[in-house]
């Protein structure tokens, strides 16, 4: 009896003094870092200098402004020698493919050697670069 007494007196005395004490608790505030997101201003210098340190990218600078960039004159003789190429590029082709498109056999067109040819599978076609000896091969399924 002795022993249960001194405990509830026990557990009395520990809720008096745990009612005695002041407790706090803190607000949680979130507060954003970036300052374009309502952060603190003195956060800018931080940020950019540690994206500037991540940043793998280089800028190419020149000299010159946009506008000066290339000459009206040289752009068009470029523009013009593009016109001519195609228009030759289109009449060789013609020549040696036929405007009515590709037919089975070999063709040369300047440094290319070109092989059309059928399998069961669709049309293919070999592309061989005679200087250097690399190739490519495309095949054309049959639908």
């Amino acid at each position: 009896m002795r022993v249960k007494l001194l405990f509830i007196t026990g557990l009395l005395i520990s809720l008096v003094g745990l009612l005695g004490v002041d407790l706090h608790a803190q607000d949680f505030v979130y507060k954003p870092v970036n300052p374009a997101f309502g952060g603190d201003s003195f956060n800018h210098s931080w940020l950019m200098a540690s994206a500037n340190a991540q940043n793998n990218h280089t800028t190419q600078t020149s000299s010159s402004s946009f506008f000066d960039e290339e000459d009206p004159v040289a752009a068009f003789a470029d523009d013009l020698n593009r016109a001519v190429m195609d228009e030759l590029r289109r009449r060789i082709i013609d020549e040696q493919l036929g405007s009515e498109g590709l037919e089975k056999g070999n063709y040369l067109l300047g440094d290319y050697q070109i092989e059309v040819g059928e399998t069961s599978r669709g049309v293919y076609i070999n592309i061989k670069d005679v200087k250097t000896g690399s190739s490519s091969q495309v095949l054309i399924p049959e639908i």
